[in-house]
């Protein structure tokens, strides 16, 4: 009961900082990015989003067979902490490899993006294992989508991702039967101003190594985060009587 109580303190704290209205900072950041993509034609943006969705959709839908088996645990905490043993092995992963592309150069550097984005998936379907959710499910994978979008959104679009995912469970049951309803040239786009900044300045020789080992371990860490929090509260909207998302 210590530890619930604990977690949810930190699940609370979690909730409004994602449900917060953007402040000035953040509204003024989305205008300048939504100015920036103005400037893109479109047919690069549509290029983007199908490479992206392309991307996105292989690791995700075609790596089932990578993830461990679930297995019991004693406790909810015992399965929170092997998940942050698992977001550190992943973080060390991630920092690794940012650093090692990044003094490799502006072409290698370019090959950060796909591994890194493969990486993270990677953990997300192990977090949710972990977590006792089967994502041979479609819906546990865009419940994962979910997750990643919350992580690397701008404030007022993580504000609505995470609507959706309230009460999931009665939520999933509106989902699309297609994934290609999903809206993909939203997520890249999102996704692509959020780390643009940072992963632009891992190309440049010199400090190239330096910046892709923080950027990688602060970006894994922020999702795998994210992860814990989001299966949090599924756990706590269907075990702890009264509980409410908000």
């Amino acid at each position: 009961m210590q530890y619930q109580a604990k977690m949810v303190k930190e699940l609370r704290t979690w909730q409004k900082s994602v449900t917060r209205k953007p402040d000035l900072f953040d509204r003024l950041s989305k205008r300048m990015q939504v100015k920036m993509n103005s400037y893109i034609p479109e047919k690069i943006h549509r290029g983007i989003t199908k490479v992206i969705k392309q991307m996105v959709r292989g690791v995700l839908f075609g790596a089932t067979h990578a993830s461990p088996k679930h297995r019991a645990y004693a406790s909810f905490d015992a399965v929170e902490i092997a998940v942050e043993e698992k977001i550190k092995n992943y973080r060390r992963a991630a920092s690794l490899e940012g650093g090692l592309t990044g003094a490799a150069g502006f072409f290698l550097g370019l090959a950060d993006f796909p591994i890194l984005l493969s990486m993270k998936f990677k953990m997300l379907f192990d977090i949710a294992v972990l977590y006792g959710h089967d994502i041979k499910d479609y819906k546990e994978r865009v419940f994962l989508l979910h997750i990643f979008q919350l992580a690397f959104s701008s404030q007022q679009h993580r504000k609505e991702v995470y609507v959706q995912m309230v009460d999931w469970k009665e939520e999933s049951k509106k989902l699309p039967d297609d994934i290609h309803q999903f809206d993909w040239r939203n997520f890249q786009q999102e996704y692509r101003d959020y780390i643009d900044l940072a992963k632009m300045a891992q190309l440049i020789p010199g400090i190239g190594a330096v910046v892709g080992l923080i950027v990688n371990y602060r970006l894994v860490n922020k999702l795998g985060k994210t992860a814990m929090n989001a299966y949090r509260m599924r756990w706590a909207e269907e075990n702890i009587p009264g509980f409410v998302s908000y």
